[in-house]
């Protein structure tokens, strides 16, 4: 296993958190939840073995505070109690009202369906801020941080810049020093496109709102992780083909990078851990395998500690 992923199953060990594993008559989870009990990663709960939200005592509590969350929506209580009784929403709820510390789903469903409830229950970190979604590509030699490659489709510059300054959180979060790459497909202006101007909108606003970030872009891929292409292209870049976090122009090239990556390149693909969230409730990809979940919940379970 890489040290990486070592130091932070370590870590989540130090301070046992309680997660809700949503898909928990999946086999995949069943194995991990032996692995995470076996390491001491976290408390895993199972929905549909530990607790079935369909009789569960909590229903008509959760229900209750549910259609007092979305009284903007004239929720009846019949049709709250109805909701909640479906697995991503009662686990959402089981965080919400402190009855467990995060949750992992995903494993079953689309990204947009499984975190949903979250994204309706949890409040965001500041008023208005939008969620993202980072995945950690770890590799033998080289730990990748892409984001968003979950959540926003066609980010406008100044969710960009967001996006770029969260995920620049997210990684000193986990112990890294970030090196923050606005991708494109030019560097330095080779190419006069609005796409282009774009990622020079979104390096412009960051750098106003946070002049401490290391930052660069718009960068090619190559010079944005190449020293020797570095040189070349953009000898006075603040990022000299030393990039650590990688801030994508859409969710499109976001998504298709990870996945490249991850099958190419055999990286293991932690995520989308989901930024701007109050609480951690962390999707999985759908092709995930138990180790992947094993690594989101010790993650998960960091994230719950800060």
């Amino acid at each position: 296993m890489h040290k990486y992923l070592t130091a932070i199953r370590k870590k989540a060990s130090t301070n046992l958190k309680r997660i809700v594993l949503r898909d928990g008559k999946d086999e995949r989870i069943l194995k991990a939840r032996e692995e995470i009990i076996k390491e001491n990663i976290a408390i895993p709960i199972l929905l549909g073995k530990d607790h079935d939200s369909e009789t569960s005592d909590w229903i008509p509590k959760f229900a209750n505070e549910y259609k007092k969350l979305r009284s903007h929506k004239n929720i009846s209580l019949k049709e709250a109690t109805k909701i909640v009784k479906d697995p991503n929403y009662f686990g959402t709820m089981m965080v919400h009202m402190g009855y467990a510390d995060g949750m992992v789903t995903g494993a079953t469903q689309p990204t947009a369906i499984a975190i949903r409830p979250a994204l309706e229950i949890l409040k965001t970190k500041e008023e208005f801020h939008k969620v993202s979604g980072i995945f950690f590509m770890v590799m033998e030699e080289r730990l990748l941080l892409f984001a968003d490659a979950a959540i926003t489709i066609e980010p406008t510059p100044e969710e960009l810049a967001n996006i770029a300054i969260d995920s620049t959180e997210t990684a000193k979060k986990f112990g890294l020093t970030p090196k923050v790459a606005l991708l494109s497909f030019s560097t330095f202006s080779s190419v006069n496109h609005p796409k282009v101007d774009k990622i020079k909108e979104t390096l412009a606003i960051i750098r106003k709102k946070r002049p401490d970030i290391t930052i660069d872009g718009e960068l090619q891929v190559d010079a944005a992780l190449v020293p020797s292409v570095t040189k070349i292209k953009c000898p006075k870049s603040q990022i000299q083909g030393d990039a650590n976090v990688l801030i994508f122009p859409n969710l499109e090239a976001a998504n298709i990078a990870y996945k490249l990556v991850e099958r190419l390149a055999k990286a293991q693909a932690i995520g989308p851990i989901l930024q701007g969230l109050a609480k951690p409730i962390n999707d999985l990809s759908r092709g995930c395998n138990y180790h992947d979940i094993v690594n989101m919940v010790a993650f998960t379970a960091c994230d719950c500690t800060e």
